[in-house]
């Protein structure tokens, strides 16, 4: 009978491997690349570029944004955003792109970053304009609500949710999980299941006390594992100063497979490049997945403008993607672990990259830096689904205690095992809730357009701007969107 069962067992799994897979791969390889590559160049055109244009705009509003009277700051809403986006990602999720890719997918890589702020300004905009305040009066919002709100679609919103709570909420928590006892088990023979409870007991602290002290924990967490991470970057780039040129000049002429022409083969190149780099930006910087929205609504921003806050979330996929992607690549190719036989792959040719530059210590630092990125992803990721289950039990706290245990109980399994079909039902979640979230905001960007133009007139007039709903028609008939007085206004100003 048990071997029935575990004949059962098995080729059930290897059925839904099968399912999920070809799942991801038209998802993945195919539909979500193009979708999010076509709305970050629609929505870069019709901002005229704001990406550039107010780059330096964006890092002023984050700068006005730290401190508060009431609330959660844009600074801390950024953070916990950077803490989702920057994980295994950044280091594995790169040197994949290189090994499969090869050079030039790093500069589709910036491409696709470059676009994608713009994606991101539109959702966080729409998640501001759209926010409610939930039983304890913290801010809440993010696609599921201007869904319901903006397109009277319920439904939607509910589907957005659901899928997000099990890829955010669940799996991709187990998986940080993973990664850290894994790493801390082969750099120090840490027991996986001692470091699986320690795991759980550290995140249930932030769990448990709610949004505001995982924003704070993030303003804390942030500023140290990126400075650190790029730091230790800088130190091997002014090492390797003189190969810099040349490695720069690799990463574009192998983009337009100029590096290849002579040996031939260049579309499969190019195509190989554009596909990884795309694929692995698109997977670090979620812009235009919906994810990094659920937190935007939640700050309290300045200038009172539903737009302040898109200015911010746009940095954050500079930041994630243009800095700390880039600064994992630059280590990697200046060391030349790329050109040895034998070469490693995923994290394991970063490891060898640092190995080879500074010397066997930084095992323990690539250990320190994983257990940063993966933790602040963990309360960070789980701030994210809390907004869903509280949008499915219509803006209350019912079940939110049940699904805390649920988030630790997954933390706690993937700490002390690994279940490839699990991870990648969490891939074809991301890319369920990321084809629903484009829908919504290519319906809902004439308004987000204008929300932003609006903040644009006025800061061209000279003005500190301010969200004046009167002119907006499109939201009179909304309670639940942005009100006059739904933001208090902060002391200091945006020039």
């Amino acid at each position: 009978m048990s071997v029935t069962n575990e004949t059962w067992l098995t080729s059930l799994n290897d059925g839904l491997e099968t399912i999920i897979g070809a799942i991801n791969g038209v998802l993945w390889g195919q539909l979500l690349v193009y979708l999010l590559v076509a709305v970050g160049i629609y929505f870069t055109l019709r901002l005229g570029f704001i990406q550039i244009r107010q780059f330096r705009h964006s890092i002023d509003v984050l700068k006005s944004g730290k401190d508060v009277d009431n609330g959660i700051s844009s600074y801390q809403v950024f953070c916990t955003s950077m803490a989702a986006r920057v994980g295994t990602g950044n280091m594995a999720g790169v040197a994949v792109a290189l090994t499969v890719g090869g050079p030039g997918a790093i500069f589709w890589m910036w491409v696709i970053a470059l676009f994608g702020m713009s994606t991101a300004f539109i959702e966080s905009t729409l998640a501001q304009i759209y926010k409610t305040k939930d039983v304890d009066g913290q801010y809440r919002g993010g696609p599921a609500y201007y869904m319901e709100k903006g397109l009277g679609m319920r439904w939607m919103g509910s589907l957005f949710s659901v899928f997000l709570i099990i890829a955010f909420g669940l799996v991709f928590n187990a998986v940080q999980a993973n990664t850290i006892t894994d790493a801390l088990s082969h750099s120090f023979g840490f027991d996986e299941t001692i470091m699986g409870v320690v795991i759980v007991a550290c995140s249930a602290f932030f769990i448990m006390g709610g949004l505001r002290k995982i924003a704070v924990a993030s303003a804390k967490i942030v500023p140290v594992m990126a400075i650190g991470y790029l730091a230790i970057a800088m130190i091997i780039v002014i090492m390797n100063i003189t190969e810099l040129p040349a490695v720069l000049t690799l990463i574009v002429k192998s983009a337009f497979g100029w590096q290849e022409a002579a040996a031939g083969g260049v579309a499969y190149t190019i195509a190989q490049a554009m596909q990884s780099g795309i694929a692995r930006g698109l997977f670090s910087n979620e812009a235009g997945m919906g994810s990094a929205a659920n937190v935007a609504a939640s700050a309290t921003p300045n200038p009172n403008h539903p737009a302040s806050q898109g200015f911010v979330q746009m940095l954050g996929v500079f930041v994630d993607t243009i800095v700390i992607c880039s600064a994992s690549a630059a280590m990697i190719m200046l060391s030349g672990v790329m050109d040895q036989p034998n070469a490693a792959t995923g994290i394991s040719l970063l490891q060898q990259a640092l190995t080879s530059e500074l010397g066997s210590w930084t095992t323990y630092f690539m250990a320190a830096a994983i257990l940063l990125f993966c933790f602040s992803s963990i309360i960070a990721n789980y701030s994210y689904a809390e907004t869903n289950v509280m949008f499915l039990n219509g803006n209350t706290k019912k079940g939110l205690f049940a699904f805390r245990l649920c988030v630790l109980m997954m933390v706690m399994f993937g700490s002390v095992a690994s279940l490839p079909v699990v991870w990648n039902l969490a891939d074809a979640s991301m890319g369920m809730m990321a084809l629903i979230n484009i829908v919504a905001l290519v319906m809902l960007s004439k308004l987000a357009i204008k929300v932003i133009k609006d903040y644009e007139t006025q800061l061209k007039a000279g003005k500190t701007p301010e969200f004046d709903r009167s002119k907006f028609p499109e939201l009179d008939d909304l309670d639940g969107a942005w009100h006059p007085e739904g933001t208090e206004p902060v002391a200091a100003t945006v020039k």
